[in-house]
């Protein structure tokens, strides 16, 4: 069954461009021309992958990616303007999966697109990288075939990115991952990603469990080296 891919943004060009290159992969393509507009088509019949421009009237991709993480995980890949590093890592930390930069070649969207379709197939039948089932350490729980992450019994809503690093951390407790290692656990091998995109992710997961857990650490950083998950963490 092919999946269905929402294109939001105001340029025109690029929606027809973008659309007619997708179509002949066999993606189904829905278009939304701002923020406004795509909420209310999103929310009504969702999709199995957004791609948001950043810079929009009426509604921009953040508060559109905003406001669908209310009620969605849906796998989001943004739109960024070329030289603009605040809106990508802002992004990231309001819960995007991936972000290209414009100008882009459309056989570079295209692959991320399929990558991340293969994340969020793999999470979903438990056949990712790292391992199936259920895996608990102590107070966290992640469910790979239902996409559920836990901690103390209460559920944290994770996006696909956020759930594959956490998954491939929490697999060997006290054990440091460096950047490369979460990126190909995360986004897999032969995708480039900037290690400031790992980092920003790792914000994300401690902001979503310190919500429901003031007091949680066990995400550590080692400067320098990468990070680990300390299953005795205070």
């Amino acid at each position: 069954m092919a999946n269905t891919i929402a294109l939001v943004d105001d340029d025109r060009n690029i929606l027809m461009s973008v659309s007619m290159a997708l179509e002949a992969e066999g993606f189904k393509v829905r278009t939304f021309t701002d923020g406004a507009e795509a909420l209310r088509g999103l929310t009504a019949q969702p999709v199995d992958l957004a791609v948001l421009d950043i810079k929009m009237p009426r509604m921009d991709g953040m508060e559109l990616l905003q406001r669908l993480r209310k009620t969605s995980a849906i796998p989001v890949i943004f739109l960024t303007s070329k030289d603009d590093e605040i809106d990508e890592l802002l992004g990231l930390r309001m819960g995007a999966d991936d972000y290209i930069k414009k100008p882009f070649s459309q056989k570079l969207l295209i692959e991320r697109i399929r990558a991340l379709i293969r994340r969020v197939e793999a999470v979903g039948d438990g056949t990712d990288a790292s391992s199936s089932g259920t895996l608990a350490r102590g107070d966290l729980v992640l469910d790979a075939s239902r996409h559920v992450c836990t901690w103390k019994g209460q559920k944290v809503d994770l996006t696909v990115t956020e759930f594959l690093i956490l998954k491939s951390l929490a697999q060997r407790p006290g054990h440091v991952k460096n950047r490369d290692q979460l990126i190909d656990a995360a986004y897999g091998e032969h995708i480039y990603v900037d290690d400031r995109t790992i980092d920003s992710h790792i914000k994300r997961l401690r902001k979503k469990f310190r919500e429901v857990d003031h007091d949680f650490g066990h995400i550590e950083t080692l400067y320098g080296v990468g990070y680990r998950y300390r299953e005795d963490a205070p």
